[in-house]
C-alpha cells in the first residue's frame, strides 16, 4: 500500500524552522578561537537531519545544498580542519540560502539561483581549501594511527535499518568494517582511539549489554568471542582524508554522555508532547470563552435563588465556577509561549547589523523564559525589531567614539522580559549615547510641531513617536526616512499597552514595553455610572475609597483633583467623558477607585461597584467603530454587552503628567 507523504509536509516544514533556528543560534554562539567540539558536533547534526528530511520529501535543491554544507562541518568535527571566522560567516549566509530555499517550497515562492550558486562555489572552495590541508598533513595522521586499537564486536541480529544506523555511529568513532558470523548474530570490528567502554555505551542504546561483547585484538589477529565462535579480521586498509569521510579515525568524537544525555532528552520530548494546529487551539480558546460567558450566565441567574431551599444547586453552580476557571487557565496555558520565540531572531540580526555599522555590540536578554500568549508574541516582533535596529543604529557609538568617551570599545544591548500582574514589561536597553534632547526638540521644530526649551524630558522623548519624524542626518537602508517609531506606538496601543522611555545623556537609554499578557480573557470589576454597567480591567485598580468633601480640590486648569495619603490626584468623571446622566456628581457621594497606568495615577468617579467578574474580550472595532476610551466589549451574564474601559488612555488624558502635589 503506497503512503502520501504530502500529508506530512506541514510538519517537516515546522521542523526544519526548528532545525534552521536551532543552527543559527548555534552558530552565532560558536567561538572560532576556542571552538567547542559539542556544539560543532550538534551543528552537524542539525544540517544532516535538514538533509535528510528535504531527501525524503522530494525536495533535491535543499538535500544536494546541504550535503555540501555538511561535508565541511563534518571535516570539522573529526578535528581534520580547523573553523574560522570565515567559516562561521559562509555558514550564516548557507543558513539563509536554505530558508530562502524552504520558504520556496512552503510558499511556493521564487528562489534567487544565482545566490544559491554563489554559496555553493563558496562552500566548494571552502571544501578544496580543506583537501589541501589535510593531503599536507597526511604524514601526521598516518602517525597518529599508532595509537589506534582494534576492537571486536559481536551483537544480536536486527533490522537492516537499526544495522545501517548503528554503524552510521560507530563509524564516528573510527574505522569500521564488517566481520563474518554464522551463528544469526553479527560481526564488527572499529579501530578507534575511543576506550571499549565508549563502544559499549554506544551498543547499549540498542541492547542489552549483557548481549553485547567488544573484546579488544591486535592488529591482523584471530579472536575467540566469549560465546565460543571464532572470527578472523584482515589488517584494515590505510585510508587518506580525501578517500572516505565513513572511514576516518575521530579525534574529537561526540562524547558519548553528552550523546545519551541528548538521546534520552529526545526521547522525553516525544513521549511528552504532541503537535496541534493553531487553528484548533484557536477553536478551543473560543468555546471556552463561551463557557465561561454561560457560567456567568447561570451564576447570576442562580444568585436570586433561596440559599436554604437550593443550598446543592447553589453548592454545584460555586463548584462549577471553580472548575471554569481552572478550565479557563488551563487552556490559555496552551496559547502561552516563552519569549525565546521572539529574542532567538535577534543575535543574528544585531550581529549583521553592528558588522555593517563598523560597531561591535555584546547583545544578551534575560527572562527569555517569561511566557506570552502567541498572538501577542508574533505582534510584539515588528516593535522589537524597529526598537532593537534603533539601538544599535542610534543608540551605541563607533569602536573609537566610545573609547573617546571613556567606555569599553564593545557597546552592550540587552533585551528583557519579566511578568508584572497581569502584564508583561519587556526592555530594551543599551549603555549608548543616549537621545539627544537639542538635537530632538530642533527637528521637532523644523516638523512644525508644538514644542518649548522648558517641556520636562518625557514629553520631549514622546517626540520621537511622531509621524515621519527621524534625527538621522542621512537616510540609509538601516534608518532616516523618519517611518518606525510612530508605528511602534501604534501597534503598541492597539495591543493595551504602552511605551515608556528612560534616557541618560551618554549613559544609554531603556525603552519598557508593557503589554497585557493576552488580548482574550481579563479579570475586571462591574461598576456602574448610572443606568450603564462598564468593566474596568482589574490589573489597573489600586484600591477604591469615599472621600471627603475636604479632600477635593478644584485647580485652574486641570479640573478637580483628590488628596489620597498627601498626593493629589486628578478626578476622571466617567459621566462626563461619555455624557450619560448619573446620580452622584460629588466625589463624596460616589466611589472613587484609584487607577495606576503607565507611571500615574488618576482617580475615577463612580456610582457603585457591582462586583469582580473574568469576562471574554471581544474586539469592539472590527464589529462597529474605534470608541475612544473603550479597548473592547464583553457579554455579561444577563446577556447585555457591557464596554470594557481603555484605562491607559483615559488615565493619559486625565491625568496628563500624573499625580500633582499642591503647595
Amino acid at each position: 500500500m503506497s503512503v502520501d507523504i504530502s500529508q506530512f509536509y506541514q510538519v517537516f516544514f515546522e521542523e526544519a524552522e526548528e532545525l534552521l533556528a536551532e543552527m543559527e543560534r548555534l552558530l552565532l554562539a560558536l567561538d572560532p578561537d576556542a571552538t567547542d567540539m559539542e556544539e560543532l558536533a550538534a551543528i552537524f547534526r542539525t544540517a544532516h537531519s535538514l538533509k535528510g528530511g528535504a531527501s525524503t520529501f522530494g525536495m533535491a535543491d535543499m538535500a544536494e545544498f546541504t550535503h555540501g554544507l555538511e561535508s565541511l562541518l563534518d571535516r570539522m568535527r573529526r578535528g581534520e580542519m580547523a573553523i574560522t571566522p570565515t567559516h562561521v560567516e559562509a555558514f550564516l549566509g548557507a543558513k539563509d540560502v536554505l530558508q530562502m530555499q524552504l520558504d520556496g517550497h512552503r510558499h511556493d515562492e521564487a528562489v534567487d539561483g544565482a545566490q544559491v550558486e554563489r554559496m555553493r562555489a563558496r562552500l566548494e572552495a571552502l571544501l578544496a581549501q580543506s583537501d589541501a590541508e589535510a593531503s599536507h598533513g597526511a604524514t601526521t595522521a598516518r602517525s597518529a594511527q599508532a595509537h589506534v586499537r582494534r576492537y571486536a564486536i559481536t551483537l544480536p541480529g536486527m533490522d537492516a535499518d537499526a544495522l545501517t544506523s548503528l554503524k552510521e555511529e560507530l563509524g564516528t568513532m573510527g574505522s569500521l568494517v564488517d566481520a563474518p558470523r554464522e551463528d544469526g548474530r553479527i560481526g564488527l570490528q572499529v579501530e578507534t582511539t575511543q576506550d571499549r567502554s565508549a563502544i559499549l555505551d554506544l551498543c547499549a542504546f540498542m541492547f542489552d549489554p549483557a548481549e553485547v561483547s567488544v573484546e579488544e585484538e591486535a592488529v591482523g589477529g584471530a579472536y575467540t568471542a566469549p560465546d565460543g565462535s571464532y572470527g578472523f579480521f584482515e589488517p584494515l586498509p590505510e585510508t587518506s582524508p580525501a578517500q572516505s569521510d565513513t572511514t576516518q579515525i575521530s579525534t574529537h568524537a561526540e562524547p558519548l554522555a553528552t550523546r545519551a544525555a541528548a538521546a534520552d532528552k529526545a526521547a522525553h520530548l516525544e513521549s511528552t508532547s504532541i503537535r496541534v494546529s493553531v487553528e484548533k487551539v484557536d477553536q478551543l480558546v473560543n468555546l471556552i470563552g463561551e463557557l465561561v460567558i454561560t457560567q456567568a450566565m447561570i451564576a447570576q441567574r442562580s444568585s436570586a435563588l433561596d440559599a436554604v431551599l437550593h443550598e446543592r444547586l447553589l453548592s454545584s453552580v460555586a463548584q462549577l465556577s471553580r472548575n471554569t476557571r481552572d478550565l479557563q487557565e488551563a487552556v490559555m496555558s496552551i496559547r502561552m509561549m516563552p519569549m525565546d520565540y521572539v529574542f532567538s531572531r535577534f543575535p543574528r540580526m544585531v550581529r549583521d547589523l553592528a558588522t555593517k555599522l563598523g560597531k561591535r555590540v555584546d547583545f544578551v536578554t534575560h527572562g527569555a523564559a517569561t511566557e506570552l500568549d502567541k498572538g501577542m508574541i508574533e505582534r510584539i516582533i515588528d516593535p522589537l525589531t524597529h526598537l532593537v535596529r534603533n539601538s544599535v543604529d542610534h543608540g551605541i557609538e563607533t569602536p573609537e567614539a566610545r573609547i573617546a568617551a571613556g567606555k569599553p570599545e564593545t557597546g552592550r544591548l540587552s533585551l528583557s522580559a519579566a511578568h508584572q500582574g497581569g502584564h508583561i514589561v519587556i526592555e530594551v536597553s543599551d549603555d549608548g549615547a543616549g537621545l539627544n534632547r537639542e538635537r530632538i526638540l530642533q527637528k521637532a521644530r523644523d516638523n512644525g510641531l508644538p514644542v518649548s526649551d522648558d517641556m520636562p524630558d518625557d514629553e520631549v522623548w514622546q517626540l520621537i513617536f511622531a509621524p515621519g519624524f527621524s534625527t538621522a542626518e542621512e537616510v540609509t537602508d538601516v534608518s532616516g526616512r523618519g517611518v518606525g517609531m510612530d508605528v511602534v506606538q501604534r501597534n503598541i496601543g492597539a495591543m493595551g499597552g504602552n511605551i515608556d522611555i528612560r534616557c541618560a545623556r551618554g549613559f544609554g537609554t531603556t525603552i519598557s514595553i508593557s503589554v497585557p499578557l493576552t488580548l482574550a480573557i481579563l479579570d475586571g470589576m462591574l461598576v456602574k455610572v448610572g443606568d450603564e454597567v462598564y468593566i474596568l480591567p482589574l490589573s489597573f485598580v489600586a484600591e477604591s475609597l469615599q472621600p471627603l468633601p475636604d479632600d477635593v480640590k478644584e485647580v485652574a486648569g486641570r479640573g478637580r483633583v483628590v488628596k489620597v495619603r498627601g498626593e493629589y490626584l486628578p478626578i476622571i468623571a466617567l459621566h462626563r467623558v461619555f455624557g450619560i446622566e448619573t446620580r452622584c456628581t460629588e466625589p463624596s457621594d460616589g466611589i472613587l477607585v484609584i487607577l495606576e497606568s503607565e507611571g500615574m495615577k488618576a482617580a475615577m468617579l463612580l456610582d457603585e461597584l457591582l462586583g469582580q467578574q473574568q469576562v471574554v474580550v471581544k474586539n469592539l472595532e472590527s464589529n462597529y467603530r474605534r470608541v475612544p476610551g473603550i479597548s473592547g466589549a464583553t457579554i455579561l451574564g444577563d446577556g447585555g454587552v457591557s464596554l470594557i474601559l481603555d484605562v491607559a488612555m483615559l488615565v493619559r488624558c486625565t491625568a496628563g503628567r500624573g499625580a500633582m502635589s499642591l503647595a
